[in-house]
C-alpha cells in the first residue's frame, strides 16, 4: 500500500473484521507481541526472541487462527515505538509503522511502574486510534528507505567527527592546562610540529606519555 507523507492519521479504512492488528514493545533481548485477532475474543501476547522469522512465523499463525473462526485477513498492520527499522515488514507486504514514543499517553497511576505488558496495552490503544482515522491521536515516525537512509550517512558521519573533533581540542586544552599552558592552540595546522617545542612556565617540555598521547589525538 502507498504510504503518505501526512503521518499524523491512517488513511485506508480499518476493516476489523479482515484486519490483523500487531503492536510490539522491543527489547535489546527480546520481544513482546500483542494482538488483535478477527473472530478471536482473547488478545493474545507472546514473548519472542529477537528474531525477525519468528516474528513473521507469529503473525502468520495468527493469521491461520482467524481464518479458523472464520474471518479472512486481507491486511496484517504491525506497530512498534521509534527506534527499530521495519522495512523488512513491509518487503514481505506487512504495513509497519513506527510510533513517536511521545505520542503514547501513559496514565498518572501507571507513572511510577511500566511494564513491557502494560507498554503493548498502551501501544495498542495509540494504534487502533490512529488506524481508525482519528486525526493527531498519535504521531508515526517516517521510515526511510535504504536509499535515503544512506543519503543521511554523509551528513551524520560529519556531525560525528565534529564532535569528536571538539571532544579531543577540549581535552588537550585541559591536559595543557595542568601544565600551566593556556595559550596553545591544538586546531592549528602546524600544532603537531609546535607541540614538540613547546615549555611549560618551569621552561621544561611535556612528560613524554603525555606528549605521545597528545600527538596522538592530533594526528
Amino acid at each position: 500500500m502507498p504510504y503518505r507523507h501526512d503521518l499524523n492519521k491512517s488513511h485506508a479504512a480499518l476493516e476489523q473484521s479482515s484486519t490483523l492488528v500487531a503492536v510490539i514493545e522491543m527489547g535489546l533481548t527480546s520481544w513482546l507481541v500483542a494482538g488483535i485477532v478477527p473472530g478471536i475474543e482473547r488478545h493474545p501476547l507472546k514473548k519472542l526472541a529477537v528474531d525477525e522469522e519468528a516474528l513473521l512465523t507469529l503473525l502468520y499463525r495468527w493469521q491461520d487462527e482467524a481464518a479458523s473462526a472464520g474471518h479472512t485477513v486481507t491486511r496484517i498492520a504491525v506497530a512498534f515505538e521509534a527506534g527499530r527499522d521495519g522495512r523488512w515488514l513491509r518487503a514481505r507486504d506487512i504495513e509497519a509503522h513506527v510510533i513517536h514514543p511521545a505520542s503514547v499517553a501513559v496514565s498518572r497511576e501507571h507513572r511510577r511502574a511500566k511494564t513491557d505488558r502494560l507498554g503493548t496495552e498502551l501501544l495498542k490503544r495509540a494504534f487502533m486510534g490512529w488506524l481508525r482515522g482519528e486525526a493527531q491521536h498519535c504521531h508515526m515516525a517516517a521510515i526511510p528507505t535504504l536509499d535515503e537512509e544512506d543519503a543521511k550517512r554523509p551528513n551524520r558521519e560529519r556531525e560525528n567527527l565534529s564532535c569528536q573533533r571538539t571532544r579531543i581540542i577540549n581535552w588537550l586544552k585541559g591536559c595543557l592546562a595542568r601544565f600551566g599552558v593556556r595559550t596553545f592552540k591544538p586546531s592549528l595546522r602546524k600544532a603537531p610540529e609546535l607541540l614538540a617545542r613547546l615549555r611549560t612556565p618551569e621552561g621544561v617540555s611535556l612528560p613524554p606519555n603525555t606528549m605521545a598521547e597528545m600527538q596522538r589525538d592530533m594526528a
